[in-house]
């Protein structure tokens, strides 16, 4: 028994019309450029024209889209924008860098424009007690080493980034920033998350208030702002 090649048809469309009723039972066969893009043609024109049903407006469905708008705006308007922002963060992170600054050592820089009111890092590092803060930073003196990386989150927590931390720990402090630090509760737990307080453009140094106590030992400011206290505490 021989199998014979079915015969190419065209139908009225000029596509090919599979004889067998299969075009996988034909095997491989070659298609005419002319063919192929009458064919890409065709089904961009479909792609483009809607369905006729969803010409016609349809009172039921409109009303459905409307009250899951009016659903949706009642839910984030009763829930925490900081909630909502954070997790904005954790998905979509900002573009920053560090390298060397002009204020001191290391610094924070934005690599994308960054507009006011916006997440820009959270500060991440171990919470740890007053007692244990105390301990650490006399430690890290014996260590030798010259910066400790410590947040105060409240009384009683503090975050230590010095030695498990982020590149937020590298942000300098500025007498006229363009951030600030907000303590936020995230699912019971205090956080640490740096805003802008304007825009920012790409390149441009994060920077915001330590705001230090005020101690007798003086720190010097060399943030270089025209309105520089001269000092971080």
């Amino acid at each position: 028994t021989s199998f014979s090649t079915p015969k190419k048809k065209k139908r009225d469309d000029g596509m090919r019309e599979h004889v067998t009723g299969c075009a996988r039972s034909e095997g491989y066969y070659k298609i005419d450029k002319k063919d192929k893009l009458k064919y890409l043609n065709n089904s961009r024109a479909f792609a483009e024209e809607p369905p006729a049903d969803t010409q016609v407006r349809n009172p039921a469905v409109s009303g459905r889209r409307s009250e899951q708008r009016r659903l949706l705006s009642s839910f984030t308007g009763s829930c925490d924008s900081d909630l909502l922002k954070f997790n904005q963060l954790k998905f979509r992170k900002k573009k920053l860098k560090f390298c060397k600054s002009h204020i001191h050592d290391w610094g924070l820089f934005a690599m994308e424009p960054i507009a006011a009111d916006e997440m820009v890092i959270e500060y991440v590092g171990q919470n740890i007690r007053q007692v244990i803060a105390d301990m650490r930073e006399k430690r890290y003196e014996d260590e030798g080493i010259g910066s400790s990386y410590m947040f105060r989150v409240d009384h009683d927590t503090i975050i230590d980034a010095t030695k498990c931390g982020n590149f937020a720990r590298f942000i300098n402090h500025s007498c006229n920033p363009n951030c600030y630090a907000k303590v936020i509760t995230v699912e019971s737990q205090k956080k640490i998350v740096i805003y802008s307080k304007q825009h920012i453009n790409v390149n441009e140094e994060i920077t915001y208030d330590y705001k230090f106590p005020i101690e007798d030992v003086k720190i010097p400011c060399l943030c270089g702002s025209e309105n520089c206290r001269g000092t971080l505490n």
